[in-house]
């Protein structure tokens, strides 16, 4: 089968959950013996970071597009008077429809699977330019997204204006979904969500899947007492569950009775965090050279989410290491897990001090959850077993 996924960044280095589920689905066609081609939109790269370029690439055809994605402010206020919302709008370039309607052309693809709404603004042209079935994989459900954001803000202008983008994006969202061959869904909740919209198409719930064999955790290099952040920060959802974090918990980490270490890594983290650094108690990282041997450093992973939706790649990768993690029900949607066994769950401050506290004095629980942790993904979240019915799906859609 010849299956072309189409991208809204480029996704390597695979550092973060948009990228490892691009890289991943890529690496269980190419095993299953499937021909893929990337086609990718590179945005402005806020770091300076060199990275080696990814053995992935030898395997596949690829091609790459620049585009400027910044608005002016004019632009950004005209845009409130159009009826496309500005952060979907701003992926449109013309240069690229024209190299992916050249593509197209050029090539006989089966399958074509858009990951994410941001995408979606070329569904016209590919329509025009092929006869392939059209899959998208709702990485989340956008608007939801915003919608739970501007119920978080106590400003009323900020508020206003997050719940106006949610309308226009629910509006533009639900009109581009009907317009698919099929839908994948990482999580039983987005397809009812969905489905709650009058969505008919064939939909398909694919858990996140992951190489096994990458996930090699040694709990003799563990630190014991650390907990642990590790996601980019300029995902919303992410900063704000941080920021929520630190606004409760800083103070008990550097003075109070949490006798423990807190490391913070990711991608984007703006310069006015390094204002919550304290030698020998919070530690602002950055960007790490190696993401899970970061991980396995570390002890409990925290996973404050307070919005968003979908599944976290990091909570998948986290318990692949063998991670003791907290996290809201909200942030470990879609996983099927057992509080108290496989994770723990925190809803608030007064359980997040709990559990931190439950974990700090009796590490064999957290190893046990850890362990625990390891075996759901292996029954659950291996690669190859979720590409299966990746294909599988394409099969009933062909």
């Amino acid at each position: 089968m010849r299956i072309l996924i189409l991208t809204h960044r480029v996704p390597f280095p695979q550092n973060g959950g948009y990228p490892i589920v691009v890289g991943n689905t890529i690496k269980g066609l190419i095993a299953q013996g499937h021909q893929v081609s990337l086609i990718s939109i590179n945005v402005k790269n806020q770091s300076d970071k060199v990275h080696e370029p990814d053995a992935l690439l030898s395997k596949i055809s690829y091609t790459e597009y620049a585009i400027d994605t910044r608005l002016t402010a004019v632009e950004f206020v005209s845009n409130l008077f159009t009826k496309n919302p500005y952060n979907i709008d701003k992926y449109y370039n013309a240069g690229f429809e024209k190299l992916l309607v050249q593509n197209l052309k050029d090539n006989a693809y089966d399958i074509i699977q858009l990951e994410g709404l941001f995408v979606a603004p070329y569904l016209d042209a590919i329509r025009k330019s092929t006869r392939a079935k059209v899959i998208y994989r709702a990485h989340n459900i956008e608007h939801l997204v915003w919608k739970r954001l501007a119920r978080q803000k106590g400003d009323p202008v900020k508020k206003w204006y997050l719940n106006q983008l949610a309308r226009r994006v629910k509006r533009y969202e639900l009109e581009m979904l009907a317009q698919f061959d099929g839908i994948v869904a990482f999580t039983p909740q987005d397809e009812d969500a969905i489905r709650s919209y009058g969505i008919s198409l064939p939909v398909q719930v694919l858990p996140i899947g992951i190489d096994l064999a990458m996930y090699r955790p040694v709990t003799e290099k563990t630190e014991p007492t650390s907990l642990f952040f590790l996601g980019s920060l300029d995902w919303l959802p992410n900063r704000e569950g941080i920021e929520w974090f630190l606004d409760n918990f800083h103070k008990e980490i550097v003075d109070g009775e949490l006798k423990v270490k807190f490391y913070l890594a990711g991608n984007a983290i703006p310069e006015d965090f390094d204002e919550y650094e304290v030698p020998g108690k919070v530690f602002i990282q950055g960007e790490v050279d190696d993401a899970l041997e970061f991980v396995n450093s570390k002890s409990v992973m925290i996973v404050p989410m307070l919005t968003g939706g979908g599944m976290r790649v990091k909570i998948v990768e986290g318990m692949a290491m063998q991670k003791c993690i907290i996290s809201t029900a909200l942030g470990a949607e879609g996983i099927n897990f057992a509080d108290g066994k496989n994770i723990m769950i925190a809803n608030d401050a007064d359980e997040f001090y709990h559990a931190i506290t439950r974990c700090m004095a009796d590490e064999e629980h957290c190893r046990t959850i850890g362990r625990n942790a390891r075996l759901l993904v292996e029954q659950q979240h291996d690669v190859q077993a979720v590409t299966q019915g990746l294909l599988s799906f394409y099969a009933t859609i062909i």
